[in-house]
């Protein structure tokens, strides 16, 4: 049977200024603990702890550009681009540029602050 989401749950971001987290799966909004979909919204000179969740993150950017760092590389992702990164990789989120950023984060397992382990 189709599950009818009429709109999302605001959640609280980590971060050095406020984020819009909008979830619409997950732990929160559907109770659902085997993905979690939602859309953010950073503005610019946001940044999140480094964190190494139990999780995978898949991203997509709608607007702006969103920096994500690894233990390896820097990438830096506009409209159109995504990125996975794997459960158990340390990985930080930022958005340093004028506009923010507005993406759209796919975890498998759901997020869950216990499982994110942030630094």
């Amino acid at each position: 049977m189709p599950q009818f989401i009429k709109s999302p749950t605001l959640i609280k971001a980590a971060g050095t200024k406020e984020k819009i987290i909008e979830e619409y799966f997950g732990r929160v909004n559907s109770q659902d603990d085997s993905l979690s979909i939602a859309r953010m919204k950073s503005p610019q000179g946001w940044e999140e702890p480094g964190q190494c969740p139990e999780f995978a993150e898949y991203t997509v950017v709608l607007n702006g550009t969103l920096q994500v760092k690894t233990h390896d590389e820097l990438y830096l992702l506009v409209a159109g681009n995504a990125i996975l990164v794997e459960a158990n990789e340390w990985v930080q989120y930022s958005s340093p540029f004028a506009g923010g950023a507005e993406y759209i984060a796919i975890c498998l397992p759901a997020f869950s602050p216990e499982t994110v382990h942030r630094d």
